[in-house]
This record gives structure tokens, sequence and C-alpha cells, in this order.
């Protein structure tokens, strides 16, 4: 089919030119031999009258024309997906869907078990893909990659539909028999301490060292890692602090020689929210799985 001489056909292979910056990804991608997408590209360079992609040094770069369009072919293909894959309803029992799901491993240890747990006793056949989250994970929402972004509300985008799903507060964990078990935990010996810490990748903060740096609060930060969840397990013999979230902190307790001691000053709670692509309002596989984390927020709140 062509719209003003162009073959929309070739809009597919143009997103995915301009996403990879490469022929031979772009051809694997599409199952395309490498050819046949060569031969797209010279057809798009033609109706463009635009190079769109140029060698520079060892590897390929979007022309100025390139990157302007770049956002707009995006969301173009984004609403024709979500117009096709909508079906008129759904029935999860039924369905082999796979829901994209982007998420932090805090959200994984304590949402994600819950979330499938209902799904099992509903007995749904669909499928989740959890994906580890990036610096503006918002994006993958724009460009179609993901159905779903589990994150706290600060970090969704307002250009989205966007709505919480549970509270969680901030506590701090200590190894029991160190210099802090059985202690009260002042703002002095807080800031005194070494402390362990969550360093996400990219150039982002957590919730709780933007809040810390924003009272002006300093910690001396002895280890780092890429992983909430391993917080609890970094304290435990030594006499490091860790501020976490309630839900890790109270799984931990159970299991850990830890204590939790409340926060020696006022942090307000994260808010944990859930956000989709606005093409996708009326999706029902989405307003199901929406639902779905909506319960299980609330049974995280419960306790």
């Amino acid at each position: 089919m062509r719209f003003k001489q162009l073959d929309l056909n070739l809009l597919v292979a143009l997103d995915n030119l301009l996403a990879l910056q490469s022929v031979s990804q772009a051809a694997d991608r599409m199952n395309m031999s490498q050819s046949a997408m060569s031969n797209a590209l010279t057809r798009l360079r033609t109706y463009f009258n635009d190079p769109l992609l140029v060698q520079v040094g060892r590897r390929m770069e979007l022309t100025p024309r390139a990157e302007a369009m770049q956002a707009a072919i995006r969301d173009i293909l984004v609403r024709v997906e979500a117009t096709i894959e909508t079906a008129p309803d759904f029935d999860p029992t039924q369905s082999t869907r796979a829901f994209h799901i982007l998420l932090s491993d805090y959200t994984m240890t304590t949402l994600a078990p819950i979330v499938l747990n209902l799904a099992a006793q509903e007995g749904a056949t669909v499928r989740f893909h959890f994906l580890p989250q990036i610096a503006s994970p918002f994006v993958l929402l724009d460009q179609g990659e993901a159905d779903l972004l589990i994150a706290p509300r600060v970090y969704c985008s307002a250009d989205h539909p966007i709505e919480n799903v549970y509270s969680d507060e901030f506590v701090c964990l200590v190894w029991k028999d160190g210099v802090h078990g059985g202690r009260e935990l002042t703002p002095p010996r807080f800031e005194e301490a070494g402390h362990v810490v969550m360093v996400p990748t990219g150039q982002a903060q957590t919730v709780e060292s933007q809040a810390l740096l924003d009272m002006g609060i300093q910690r001396r930060v002895e280890v780092r890692s890429y992983s909430f969840s391993a917080l609890p397990n970094l304290v435990v013999g030594n006499d490091r602090i860790a501020t976490v979230h309630g839900h890790i902190a109270r799984v931990a307790a159970q299991n850990l020689p830890v204590e939790i001691h409340p926060l020696p000053f006022d942090m307000p709670p994260m808010d944990q929210a859930m956000q989709w692509h606005a093409y996708r309002e009326s999706d029902p596989g989405l307003t199901w799985l929406r639902d779905l984390f909506l319960r299980a927020g609330r049974l995280m709140g419960g306790g």
C-alpha cells in the first residue's frame, strides 16, 4: 500500500533502521536478508532525498533529517500496533498473550510473586515477561516496547496515564549483633556509620538517595550494590546500615539476623505506581493486567 508515493511497508524497516542504526541488525530483527534491508534503505533514501544513515568510522549515525522524524515514525507505528492488537474482548484463561512489564528487582521480590499467584488462582494462561528498568523507563512505553511500567511515581512520565498501586515507607536495617543492634539509631549515628546503598545504572537516583540529598543528609557509602533485594544480606556480619523499603525489611527480618529501625528523621513514603501508553487505554487485556496489579498492591498494603 502506498501513501503519497511511499510504500508503507517501508515504515517498519525505517523504524528499525533508525532505532538500531545498523542494516544487519535491522535485517535480523525483521527476519530479512541483509541485501533486502539494504534495498529498503536505498528506496527510503531516494524517497526522502536524504542518506538517513551515514558511515562515521566503524558505525552508522543518523542524519539530522532522520533524527527529526525518528520519534514521529515510532509514534505512528505504536498507534497502528495498539489499534490492530487490541481484541474486542479478553479472557485470561484462554489467552497466551505475553505482557512485557518494566520493574525493578525490588518490585520483582515483593509485588511480582503476588501478581503471579493471583493470576494462577484465576487459571490465567497469559505469559509474563519482566524487563529491567533503565534510567528513563517510560521511554520504552513511548516506543511500544513495554505494556506496563511499575516504578516510583516521581519517575513516571506526565505523557501517559498513571495510577498508584501501593505506598511503602523506608526504614533502616542493621545486623542485630553489631554495634547498632538493640540501640536507638540517632541522626548522628546514622551519618557517622558506614552505609550499603543501591546505585542504579546510568545517572538515575533512587528515591531514598534523592530524598536524603534534598534534606542535606550525608551518608558515608562503603558498599554499592546494583540490587535492592541484596541490601539486607550485605549488612549481616558488619556494622553498616542499609536504608531499604519496608516490605524488603520485613521479609529480611524473618530470615536474617537483622533488626529494623525507623529512620531517625522524617522521609515521605514512596508511592509505587503503574503506567501504560495512552494509546492502549482501552486495551481489555491491559485493563485486566492493571486490575491484577492493583489487587496485588492492596494485598501488600494489608501486610
